[in-house]
């Protein structure tokens, strides 16, 4: 029996997520629909994307909000393959420069890591590029924590 490595387990996850979504979180589903996952190993993971018609601005090309979404998802996706964490993030502290964007049915490479991993806190740079050029399209740095706080109403109370 083959013993499944953190990245093995995230790619599964991951590609079920793209393929299938998840029942709560329309956004990110719509927003992921179509991504591709080509080179995942423990804090690294390589995409591709073609940006779907849902994600147009006025102008015919890839609307900000759709590439922040796309960046976040694939953030804490690079972030699960390194701690195996994944529902318990919180984002702490987001920042997204934009450099030129991409029309409609084109085809993007984006890469993620993650720079640091100090316990609860966790940092992962996303670029984005063009396929056909290697324009640069956004860069985004994310720190994360994992977040254990449960409210107090969470919590069994006592009957007595």
């Amino acid at each position: 029996m083959e013993v499944e490595t953190q990245p093995q387990i995230s790619r599964e996850w991951m590609q079920e997520t793209a393929a299938n979504g998840t029942v709560s979180v329309e956004l990110e589903n719509r927003a992921a629909q179509g991504l591709r996952i080509d080179h995942l190993q423990k804090g690294l993971m390589r995409c591709t994307f073609v940006v779907p018609p849902s994600a147009s601005d006025a102008n015919g090309e890839w609307q900000v909000g759709a590439i922040a979404t796309i960046i976040d998802i694939i953030a804490s996706m690079v972030i699960l393959s390194e701690t195996g964490i994944a529902r318990a993030q919180v984002t702490m502290d987001y920042n997204i420069s934009y450099y030129s964007s991409a029309n409609i049915q084109e085809e993007v490479e984006i890469e993620a890591k993650v720079l640091g991993d100090k316990g609860k806190l966790t940092s992962a740079v996303v670029e984005v590029k063009r396929k056909y050029d290697g324009k640069l399209i956004a860069v985004a740095k994310q720190w994360t924590a994992s977040n254990e706080f449960r409210a107090p109403w969470t919590k069994q109370r006592s009957k007595l």
